[in-house]
């Protein structure tokens, strides 16, 4: 317990709810999926795992009544992918003198993972020479559930300045060390995209 407390004051957990949200039709985030919207269901999930939360949006109308909870809009304008999520999260850590080492990743729009690889995440940090960290199911990578080290500040910074936008291209550059989750006949990285994948989350509510 005491370990994982240590590890715990070393990582931000961040949620990347800054999304366009083109294929949805509005901002996602705000979609409800019962009686909470898909922002609020990745929030209650993992509040409880770190010392402070960022929500990394341009949605101006937030307002969250938990003060550890702080929402930041992108650091660069556009809209340009989860990339300039990371940065904005990392660049609010040097800004505000915080002392946290790692970024932990989640989406706004998957609300079904399981919070058990909240833990596997801390633990791996202290197991891997690695600066990227992902977990991986069904042999496939999910980009946006992973750990980023501060060290990365400034390549990301310029790589992201140079048009790299996409997390997988990135990550293959750098190298990076993958943690394979045991996936299970419904898929708990259902990603909602679309209305339709909405639908399909609305017949499955029971297993958040």
């Amino acid at each position: 317990f005491i370990f994982l407390l240590m590890i715990e004051n070393n990582i931000l957990g961040i949620i990347l709810a800054g999304g366009k949200s083109s294929r949805f039709g509005k901002d996602k985030s705000t979609a409800k999926l019962g009686d909470k919207t898909l922002l609020d269901h990745t929030i209650n999930k993992i509040e409880n795992e770190f010392n402070e939360i960022l929500v990394i949006s341009n949605n101006k109308e937030f307002n969250f009544k938990n003060n550890k909870i702080h929402v930041v809009e992108d650091c660069i304008e556009g809209q340009l992918g989860p990339l300039v999520g990371i940065l904005t999260a990392m660049k609010w850590v040097k800004k505000n003198k915080k002392k946290y080492k790692w970024i932990a990743s989640f989406p706004c729009d998957t609300p079904f993972f399981d919070t058990k690889i909240i833990n596997e995440l801390k633990i791996k940090v202290k197991e891997t020479s690695k600066k990227l960290i992902f977990l991986n199911s069904n042999k496939k990578r999910h980009n946006i559930f992973g750990l980023w080290s501060l060290d990365l500040i400034e390549i990301l910074e310029k790589d992201i300045k140079n048009n790299f936008r996409k997390v997988e291209l990135w990550a293959d550059k750098l190298g990076y060390e993958n943690i394979n989750i045991n996936s299970e006949k419904f898929d708990r990285f259902l990603n909602i995209n679309t209305k339709n994948d909405l639908e399909e989350a609305k017949e499955n509510l029971d297993k958040i």
